[in-house]
């Protein structure tokens, strides 16, 4: 145990052991490898060696190396974007069962992006992910019967897909699911999943809620609002700084 929290704290000699591992056949320490390439983790950042291990483990039929591959194609990490591969590369890693490939794919038919636009079928990928536990897709699958696309409309079963995605961990479920509670006048439960959201959220996200929280006619939902609002100006003066000290590696 204590050596396992000597190579946590030290990032540079977990990445060289990961090496080891990786340059000896190890598909999963190549994944591992080509995520620390890609983060820059205890390593020099470099996306495109990081596609490469990527790669290699994939040929071994590693289900998240032929994930990580789409991801890369998808986002052009490394490589040039070219949606349709990655399309191509996420459907693999489904047929394999993986669930971050399930949603993956599932996003990319939901936006028609690579693929043929298709929310029966996005819909059914993210169920199947939902199934295994996946928390994202559990949020999807909320959205879709929130929504009534693909499937009958139930007020029902969004809240037990947000309440599933919430205690999963996904923001994202968070927020939908505080947002079903304060329509319940639940206020103070839907704040304490308001708070837990704002842990984990993008700026992005952060910056798109925190109008509707504003709006509330509850204070307390509006104080989170302002919560929001405050994380994005922090986050937004914190990156400026970061630009302005030249350390911006965009």
């Amino acid at each position: 145990m204590d050596r396992q929290h000597a190579l946590i704290d030290n990032p540079r000699a977990y990445a060289q052991i990961v090496m080891r591992a990786a340059a000896l056949g190890d598909a999963d320490a190549q994944a591992t490898l080509g995520q620390l390439l890609l983060d820059g983790h205890g390593i020099e950042r470099d996306p495109r060696l990081g596609l490469t291990w990527f790669r290699i483990a994939a040929r071994q039929a590693h289900a998240m190396s032929i994930n990580m591959v789409g991801r890369c194609l998808e986002n052009g990490w490394g490589c040039s974007s070219d949606l349709a591969e990655a399309a191509r590369h996420y459907r693999q890693a489904a047929d394999l069962g993986l669930d971050w490939g399930l949603y993956n794919y599932g996003q990319l038919l939901t936006r028609g992006r690579g693929v043929t636009h298709d929310l029966a079928a996005a819909y059914a990928l993210f169920r199947q992910a939902a199934d295994m536990g996946h928390a994202k897709s559990m949020n999807l699958v909320g959205r879709f019967h929130h929504e009534g696309v693909v499937v009958d409309k139930s007020a029902e079963q969004a809240q037990r897909w947000y309440r599933l995605a919430a205690l999963g961990g996904d923001f994202r479920g968070q927020y939908n699911h505080a947002t079903v509670l304060a329509e319940q006048g639940l206020e103070a439960e839907a704040c304490a999943w308001l708070g837990r959201a704002l842990e984990t959220a993008t700026s992005g996200f952060l910056q798109a809620a925190y109008p509707v929280l504003l709006g509330s006619a509850n204070v307390a939902i509006r104080e989170m609002g302002q919560r929001y609002q405050r994380t994005v100006d922090d986050l937004g003066r914190s990156m400026a700084k970061h630009r302005l000290s030249g350390n911006d590696s965009s």
